[in-house]
């Protein structure tokens, strides 16, 4: 049975449809992917799962039954905007939230440290939120996320603010919970996060589903449109060559644009003819490239 099973929702807004449909499926353990631009309908789709406000039509079921008031504590949220006091103290705030989801004082307060120590911050526990740096009151933030051990997190735009090294912590964190059975609904802008964490997806425009799948299947929809050579010395003549579109050069060496990857035999072959192969691969379409052409052509 789905941890989280949305089945043809709607949302209207006066004559306005925000989400028209939408159909998915989380199951244990998984890592969602809810993509889509500005306006697309993913924050009013998140708001409708954990239970803010309720669809038009369609049906959501955690765990095969309806939202009730007591799922809360089977929910968890990370927001695109900070929604902690600036003025209150960490530990305040986090053992408070804990309790409203129904922990003991004793079991928020464990959590939390565990938390802080997990994010290498325990020094933190007492400090005020505004006193953080916008990175470090992002992992607080999620800290109030998954301080209650929910089974479903919601995160929007969960990476925001944060320097690389600390981008990676998180994302290693997020893994740790999904192999330890929790469910995330992802949604972010940064289309390598999502090759790397997802399986499955789902691609919003304009309130309707546009591509929906495992990015696997996905990828199989979409011509390889792009080799990457690296030679020794120069190659000439590789824009003559049928097949080619265009070529870039880079200085890892030459980004060959085709279209169809039939031409990666003449590519090859000249190359061969004239310097020493280094680096040869005919690359599947990246999930931007995707993203822009699933909403590009509908726009």
């Amino acid at each position: 049975m789905s941890t989280l099973a949305v089945e043809k929702v709607v949302k209207q807004f006066g004559d306005k449809t925000a989400v028209n449909g939408i159909s998915l499926k989380i199951e244990q353990g998984e890592i969602y992917g809810l993509l889509g631009a500005n306006g697309a309908g993913k924050t009013t789709t998140m708001r409708m799962v954990l239970g803010l406000i309720y669809p038009d039509g369609g049906t959501i079921r955690y765990d095969g039954k309806p939202y009730t008031k007591e799922l809360l504590g089977q929910l968890g949220y990370l927001p695109e905007e900070r929604g902690l006091y600036p003025k209150i103290k960490v530990n305040d705030q986090l053992i408070y939230l804990g309790q409203l989801r129904g922990m003991s004082k004793k079991d928020a307060e464990g959590s939390l440290k565990y938390w802080l120590e997990r994010f290498e911050v325990p020094e933190y526990y007492s400090k005020r939120v505004e006193e953080l740096s916008k990175g470090n009151q992002q992992k607080i933030q999620f800290i109030a996320a998954v301080i209650h051990k929910p089974k479903l997190v919601i995160m929007d735009e969960a990476f925001s603010g944060l320097d690389p090294v600390n981008v990676e912590l998180l994302k290693s964190t997020v893994k740790e919970l999904r192999d330890s059975g929790t469910s995330i609904l992802f949604s972010t802008h940064r289309m390598e996060h999502v090759e790397e964490l997802c399986r499955n997806i789902t691609i919003l425009h304009r309130s309707n589903v546009v591509l929906q799948g495992g990015i696997k299947d996905i990828k199989k929809q979409f011509p390889k449109e792009r080799i990457l050579l690296s030679t020794e010395s120069e190659v000439s003549g590789l824009d003559q060559l049928p097949g080619v579109a265009r070529v870039t050069r880079h200085e890892y060496g030459y980004e060959v644009h085709v279209e169809n990857e039939g031409a990666g035999r003449g590519i090859l072959q000249l190359a061969m003819n004239q310097s020493t192969i280094q680096r040869f691969e005919i690359m599947e379409p990246t999930l931007n490239e995707i993203f822009i052409r699933s909403v590009g052509e509908r726009v």
